[in-house]
């Protein structure tokens, strides 16, 4: 079983058990601390600031988070697990290993949208994580692309995909929403969705996949 959730690698600051109201106030420090982060970078940002923006006590926060750090790790957290479960699909799902691929393609890339600019603050500063933290990271990629893997030879068996090497092909077409952090910002020429679809668009092309399903390439009603 894999680690779900933003609590899934330690424990965090003095708080004994969540409840709602709890997790909202958590919710609302890592809001402040992800435009930070966003805002001016990891070293830059401060508890001070955090709780300046919040209009609270430091006590407030540390009552839910030990540091900056983990603040950090905890942003990061979900959007990594978002992406790397986009391949997992319930048991009885019977479609062909084409069409799981390609809808998981297409659900990593829109997870990675859905979670800017938290999702893309491990490609700014990978520098600041914990070794734990990335070996847990680094599981939840292994599983990610053991799925991946098992999925494009099963459709390149059923003759629906043209590749060469398994692990490249999976690892160039993820290698398309890797690389949104450079370029990608919200309100640009295309809403989420279109980006979705033309990169999941483009993505099958890198596999070698014959026919794109069209749910998740289907462009209706966007314009540039």
């Amino acid at each position: 079983m894999l680690p779900m959730g933003r609590n899934s690698l330690s424990p965090t600051g003095r708080q004994k058990a969540a409840t709602a109201r709890s997790d909202e106030k958590r919710e609302r420090i890592l809001a402040a601390a992800e435009a930070l982060f966003d805002a001016q970078g990891y070293a830059n940002t401060t508890i001070e600031q955090m709780v300046q923006a919040l209009g609270v006590t430091k006590p407030f926060v540390y009552y839910y988070f030990r540091n900056k750090q983990e603040i950090f790790e905890t942003l990061c957290w979900t959007p990594a697990v978002a992406c790397f479960t986009a391949m997992d699909f319930a048991e009885d799902d019977a479609r062909p290993a084409h069409e799981k691929v390609a809808d998981g393609i297409a659900r990593l890339v829109r997870a990675t949208l859905a979670h800017h600019p938290a999702a893309f603050f491990p490609y700014r500063e990978p520098q600041v994580f914990r070794p734990e933290y990335l070996a847990a990271q680094k599981k939840l990629a292994n599983h990610f692309y053991d799925r991946l893997c098992t999925l494009l030879d099963e459709g390149r068996a059923d003759g629906m995909f043209e590749f060469g090497d398994t692990k490249i092909t999976a690892l160039a077409a993820c290698s398309l929403p890797g690389f949104l952090y450079n370029w990608y910002r919200p309100g640009g020429r295309l809403p989420p969705d279109a980006v979705a679809r033309e990169l999941t668009a483009l993505a099958c092309r890198v596999l070698g996949l014959r026919a794109c399903p069209p749910s998740t390439t289907t462009t209706t009603g966007d314009t540039p």
